[in-house]
């Protein structure tokens, strides 16, 4: 067999093989078309065969048409049914049309089982609709022959008890019907909640009712039946069941010996549902847990001050959540277990929001400040009327996350626990000394969280990349809702690492806060930065990462702020205290060479960059803090690594200082302030092209030599004396000089252009007087010639401009 066939071939057979393909895609389109034709055909037609060409299927199946006007003719006769009673009385009485209305609820209840027995079923269905309608209309047709005099709300109770056993009774018998049950189902919910308002019960009675009645429903929703049954009690259920929890939980907050009773029913009739509703169980059991909080919570509460009532209910929760140990051996399904620690969980967790303010004030309240640094006047904690046991919420919460334990659990118990002592000098209302105080040790604590977060967990490599493996159930008071929690996708944050950097974000804030209020008093300012500047100096040493980075910035802002300080206490000028922050960045530059940090290099450019700021005003202190800067530059530029941007910027800040001198001296020459750009450029230029014989003269000697040519000659033209074109024109001649004995293009061609306009300056005045002097028509004249001369050797100035070009091309 020849596998390999000639092009033409192998062309032809793949022609054949798409053609037939297309034809067996033609032939099935055509039979799926037939197809469609028969299902959709009308009753009694035959379909017609398939065929090209063949009509698309209709829009509406004849089952849906059918049941459209099934539908709109029912509802018509429901509302001719409802005016006939209501409206149309014509010249019968109320027992005259009572009795029609009596005889047609009758047919129409009859005459579905006919219609079934015939297979008419949607008919009947809709016919039967009709009857429902009719009887509604029949009760009230009773209540104005029969019983007027009846009370409205007891009366409805009544007739709702009988339609829903009339209902249910008339669905039992004809079971082709799909109505009726589901609709007795809706009218046994009214009867008892009816039945408590026209007894004169109150709103406990009446939600009673409504958990009784949904006790009821979660019955049905427990034996077998049809869905459509079960979907109507459990919705019927879940409404009356969420209107009597709303009611308990107010009352609980009103009358609380009144509202707990009324939660544990709507609690247990939670739990109970749970086991017939096996899909919402989870979500039952959570609603069940927060009843049984409320209802726990509520008379102890009202027992207790006012402001015990929230740790109250983050007890209550904690409690209910703590029920994991029964789960193991076995008194609790998996599922009530699971809505108890989210119940609880959720308790605490709007707890703890609770008590959020005092830790926010704590934090950001030194920050509001009425007087000057140093003033002694302390600003008021706000909220200063706060509860103080939003700081026992907080610690409860705390000693939660540590007995759930786990990785969220670890870093739940830090976040609280530093929450917690940022909270107490708001919340205890602590003196000024203690609330610094607590405020280090909650830095302390966190930072030393940073540096070893984990233990010798957090110094574990971290594992190969692969399926991230089920973490394990916490030990805990939550550890009821972990596997719900750890059933979503893994964060993909190494717990050590997390801990970490919530530790440094914690430490940092509360050092924050510690230092602007150790600002109300010189004593505790030099206290707090001492002390800051150890724990961030002990962490840049211990720690690592990020961590390590963040502390070693911080520790160079604390020692630029002990300066700083120690300069307002000196009483120092602002320039004065610029030239002292110096020696913040010539310590990080030192330091550098042995410990390598960026962020705290970079946190020293800034201090450096603000003490020249300082010292703006005075410019013989800028002069020198720019030497300075310089030196400290320069040294850094020691480092092989630091070589490059280092360099350039000592030579900048020289350069600034020189002229920041010449400047405080009265010096006005240009030269003075160019010449020391023009010598270090040539010197480099020259070194460079030691190292480089390839360099151009441009990059080589262009910047030094146009950074005093080009000042020097703008200065010339405005210069009336003849010094410095003597002095200019001189040292063109030797660039130009130079340029042409070492063939470089840009002395050259530099020296070359300075040299004529300078001799161009120096005759323009003579130039001027000659052509004064002249005849108006001599210059014209002259013009003319000249253009004539230089036609006439247009070729030959051509070809010497062209060899001109070539020499200068070939220099360097």
């Amino acid at each position: 067999m020849d596998m390999n066939p000639p092009p033409v071939e192998e062309l032809r057979r793949v022609d054949a093989e798409l053609a037939r393909l297309d034809a067996r895609r033609a032939e099935l389109l055509a039979r799926r078309a037939w197809l469609l034709g028969v299902l959709y055909a009308p009753a009694g037609r035959a379909a017609a065969p398939p065929f090209p060409g063949v009509a698309a299927p209709a829009e509406t199946s004849p089952r849906g048409a059918q049941n459209v006007l099934l539908t709109l003719g029912g509802t018509l006769l429901a509302v001719a049914a409802l005016a006939f009673t209501l409206v149309s009385w014509g010249s019968m009485g109320i027992a005259g049309r009572s009795a029609v209305l009596f005889a047609v609820t009758s047919a129409a209840l009859a005459a579905p089982a006919v219609l079934l027995r015939r297979g008419l079923g949607s008919t009947a269905e809709a016919v039967g609709a009709l009857g429902l309608v009719l009887t509604v209309l029949d009760a009230y047709a009773l209540h104005r022959v029969a019983l007027p005099g009846t009370d409205g709300l007891g009366y409805t109770a009544a007739a709702a008890a009988v339609l829903a056993g009339v209902w249910g009774g008339y669905g039992g018998l004809l079971r082709g019907l799909r109505l009726p049950l589901p609709a007795a189902v809706v009218a046994a919910q009214l009867p008892l909640p009816l039945g408590a308002l026209a007894a004169g019960g109150g709103p406990a009675v009446v939600a009673w009712a409504a958990v009784l009645t949904a006790a009821a429903d979660v019955l049905v929703l427990g034996r077998p039946s049809r869905s459509e049954v079960r979907v109507t009690a459990g919705v019927s259920a879940g409404v009356l069941a969420a209107w009597a929890l709303l009611t308990g939980a107010g009352l609980s907050l009103t009358d609380p010996w009144t509202g707990a009773p009324l939660l544990l029913g709507c609690a247990a009739l939670c739990l109970y549902a749970a086991g017939a509703a096996r899909p919402a169980a989870s979500t039952l059991a959570t609603v069940a847990g927060l009843a049984l909080v409320a209802a726990v919570a509520g008379p102890a509460r009202a027992a207790l001050p006012a402001e015990w009532a929230v740790p109250v209910y983050v007890v209550c929760g904690l409690a209910l959540a703590a029920l994991w140990r029964p789960v193991r051996a076995g008194w609790i399904p998996e599922a009530v277990r699971g809505g108890f620690g989210l119940a609880g969980g959720v308790v605490a967790g709007l707890g703890v929001l609770w008590a959020l303010p005092p830790v926010l004030a704590g934090l950001l309240g030194p920050a509001d400040r009425s007087a000057g640094l140093w003033s002694g006047t302390h600003a008021a904690p706000v909220p200063a009327d706060y509860p103080a046991t939003a700081a026992l919420v907080l610690l409860l919460g705390a000693v939660a996350a540590v007995t759930a334990g786990g990785p969220w659990g670890r870093w739940g118990a830090v976040v609280l626990g530093w929450s917690l002592l940022m909270a107490l000098p708001v919340a205890l209302e602590l003196p000024y000394a203690a609330g610094i105080a607590v405020r280090l040790v909650a830095t302390a604590a966190a930072l030393g969280l940073a540096v070893r977060p984990g233990g010798p967990a957090h110094d574990r490599p971290e594992p190969a990349p692969g399926p991230a493996p089920v973490p394990e159930r916490p030990e805990g008071a939550w550890g009821a809702s972990w596997t719900a929690v750890t059933a979503g996708p893994v964060v993909p944050v190494a717990p050590g690492a997390l801990l970490a950097w919530t530790g440094s974000a914690a430490g940092t804030a509360s050092a924050v806060s510690a230092l602007l209020l150790a600002l109300d008093v010189r004593a505790a300012t030099f206290g707090v930065l001492g002390v800051l500047l150890a724990l961030f100096t002990a962490v840049a040493v211990l720690g690592g990462g990020a961590v390590r980075e963040t502390a070693a910035g911080a520790a160079v802002l604390a020692a630029a702020g002990l300066v700083g300080a120690g300069a307002a206490a000196a009483g120092l000028s602002g320039a004065a205290a610029g030239l002292a922050l110096l020696i913040v960045p010539a310590a990080t530059a030192a330091l550098a060479v042995r410990v390598r940090s960026v962020a705290a290099e970079v946190t020293g450019v800034a201090v450096g960059a603000l003490a020249l700021a300082l010292t703006v005003p005075r410019p013989a202190a800028l002069a020198l803090a720019l030497a300075l800067g310089g030196v400290i530059a320069a040294a850094t530029a020691l480092r092989a690594e630091r070589r490059r941007a280092a360099s350039w910027t000592a030579g900048a800040l020289f350069l600034a200082a020189a002229w920041v001198r010449l400047a405080v001296w009265g010096v006005t020459v240009p030269e003075a302030y160019t010449l020391p750009v023009t010598v270090p450029a040539l010197v480099v230029g020259l070194l460079r092209r030691r190292r480089d014989p390839a360099a151009s003269s441009w990059v080589a000697y262009g910047p030094g030599l146009a950074a005093t040519l080009v000042p020097s000659l703008a200065a010339v033209w405005s210069d009336p004396h003849w010094t410095r074109p003597l002095l200019l024109g001189t040292g063109a001649l030797a660039v130009t000089l130079l340029g042409a004995r070492f063939r470089l293009q840009a002395p050259l061609v530099l020296g070359g252009a300075a040299l004529v306009l300078v001799a161009a300056h120096e005759l323009a005045p003579y130039v001027v007087q000659l052509v004064g002097a002249l005849p108006r028509w001599l210059p014209p004249a002259a013009a003319g010639l000249l253009l004539l001369a230089v036609g006439a050797t247009y070729e030959r100035r051509l070809r010497e401009a062209r060899a001109l070009r070539g020499r200068l091309a070939r220099m360097r």
